[in-house]
């Protein structure tokens, strides 16, 4: 049995919540009352546990601890269904309706209306559909196939879906990533109407301007455990992204990091990037850097740093913007044309998107440079040996030998293989994308040396961080954006943790209004 108080209008609760993986404890006593009729903000930064916590209250992972209570009675969901039956519905980001089928068939599909002969009774199923749209103010036709409409008709379709389950819960992460504005309206007009009948909405997003709007509670989640929760309008925006980054608003501290000299900043651009577009990603993104300087991407997930660096490499598509290297024109679009060029990229993800963890350290750190190792095709152990053992003793990479299968290195010194991959090619820009999420206390030391070293040697670094701490200690400017779009740029004495989050979270000096007020 579960103690505690009780609150009448909560109608899903999670109590003390653990979830424990291989390794990792992705949920730590974690505690979250939605109540009817309010829109409860989920908020926190990548890996803080947004997404375990939803797959627990949905039933599609087992809790290892803690309760969950819907309408203040224990309940266990084996699955996604049993959570579903109970009334607790999910949109998600990407839309996960079935392109094939009408908006008809995606309403009601798994529970379609049948005849008494047991048949699909299409005529009943697209009355009823076309009453739920009809009921929410959507206009779709209910016998075009989903994939014929746009992603706003998609999300809305997702939306009558849930309503027509009579749910009692709708989660909703992030619902408007990939909508217009007059998509995002008509959304928010749908959410006020769920509302009004009742229902209760957890919804997730890193889009500070709708949270505030439309959200009445909040959790902030931080590792796995909640750090603040509570009435959303009695937190300021700047405490709110000082809580997902976990930092404090302390007065201003001296920076460690000292400024590129004069020839350095009088210095034309190494990389220079103008008006990097694409919908609902990018807008009109400018920044440029210079030899010997490293300049901070700055903002929330979802702000639009990854997209940018991705951009530049050529590995996110844009709808028109240019990159110049040292003055030159290369085509966007193009991963070879920029490699080519001097531009390297450290991914984010560097199990999925950069180590190959079955072969080994010899072969992941020339897997780049084959081709200048190489004569008439053949390539040259000699060469390849030469060039392996410089950067393992360059970067102090701690293995058994070259031969040692990457996997099984630390994750710091994984980094550092990516590093000495990319540092083969004698690139004149190197971008890092979160180069020490991930890794110890002194890998990450070693890292952050390393870098000073490089942008010292010449390099022009890029350095995408969550880390407020390792921006304004590494970073001799901060371009911050906010929403795909650069807000602001921090030089100088500005370039500080306080004046970062600040930017970060937009109008310093407002303190929100309460939804609906």
């Amino acid at each position: 049995m579960t103690t505690g108080p009780v609150d009448a209008s909560a109608v899903l609760e999670a109590r003390g919540i653990t979830k424990v993986f291989p390794g990792a404890r992705a949920l730590d006593d974690v505690s979250m009352v939605v109540r009817a009729g309010v829109v409860h903000a989920l908020v926190g930064e990548n890996g803080a546990g947004k997404s375990t916590l939803i797959k627990v209250l949905t039933g599609v992972y087992p809790p290892d601890g803690g309760h969950l209570l819907h309408h203040q009675q224990e309940v266990s969901f084996a699955n996604p269904r049993a959570a579903q039956d109970a009334g607790i519905s999910t949109i998600y980001q990407e839309v996960n309706l079935v392109p094939q089928q009408n908006a008809a068939r995606n309403i009601y599909l798994g529970r379609e209306p049948r005849t008494r002969l047991g048949l699909i009774d299409f005529g009943r199923m697209h009355r009823d559909a076309t009453a739920v749209l009809q009921g929410l103010s959507i206009d779709v036709d209910v016998r075009a196939p989903i994939g014929s409409l746009g992603l706003g008709a998609q999300q809305m379709v997702s939306v009558a879906r849930a309503v027509s389950l009579s749910a009692g819960v709708v989660i909703m992460d992030e619902p408007t990533s990939s909508l217009e504005a007059r998509e995002v309206e008509t959304l928010f007009r749908l959410i006020e109407r769920l509302r009004s009948a009742g229902t209760a909405i957890i919804y997730v997003s890193h889009r500070l301007e709708e949270l505030y709007r439309i959200c009445e509670d909040v959790t902030v989640l931080r590792d796995g455990r909640v750090v603040r929760s509570g009435r959303l309008a009695e937190l300021p925006r700047t405490q709110l992204v000082a809580a997902m980054l976990g930092r404090e608003l302390l007065d201003e501290k001296a920076r460690q990091h000292e400024a590129p000299g004069q020839d350095v900043a009088a210095a034309p651009p190494t990389l220079s990037a103008q008006g990097l577009s694409r919908r609902s990603v990018l807008q009109d993104v400018d920044v440029d850097v210079r030899a010997g300087e490293v300049v901070g991407l700055g903002g929330l997930l979802g702000a639009g740093r990854s997209e940018t660096v991705k951009a530049i490499l050529g590995g996110q598509p844009i709808d028109h913007g240019t990159v110049q290297i040292e003055g030159k024109r290369i085509r966007t679009g193009s991963p070879a044309a920029a490699i080519r060029a001097g531009i390297a990229l450290l991914p984010e993800d560097r199990k999925l998107e950069g180590i190959l963890p079955h072969l080994s350290v010899r072969d992941n750190i020339v897997l780049a440079a084959l081709p200048g190792l190489s004569r008439a095709g053949v390539v040259s152990d000699q060469a390849v040996d030469a060039v392996v053992d410089r950067f393992i003793k360059a970067l102090n990479i701690k293995a058994f030998g070259p031969g040692q299968k990457v996997g099984t290195l630390s994750g710091g010194n994984q980094q550092k293989v990516l590093l000495a991959r990319w540092l083969c090619l004698h690139p004149k820009v190197l971008m890092l994308d979160e180069p020490t999420r991930g890794i110890d206390v002194g890998a990450k030391a070693e890292v952050r040396r390393l870098i000073d070293e490089l942008a010292e040697g010449g390099l022009a670094v890029l350095l995408v961080s969550s880390d407020t701490e390792e921006l304004v200690e590494g970073s001799h400017r901060i371009v911050v954006l906010r929403e795909g779009a650069v807000v602001t740029e921090l030089r100088g004495d500005q370039v500080t943790e306080k004046a970062l989050v600040h930017a970060i979270a937009g109008a310093p000096h407002e303190q929100p209004a309460a939804a609906g007020e």
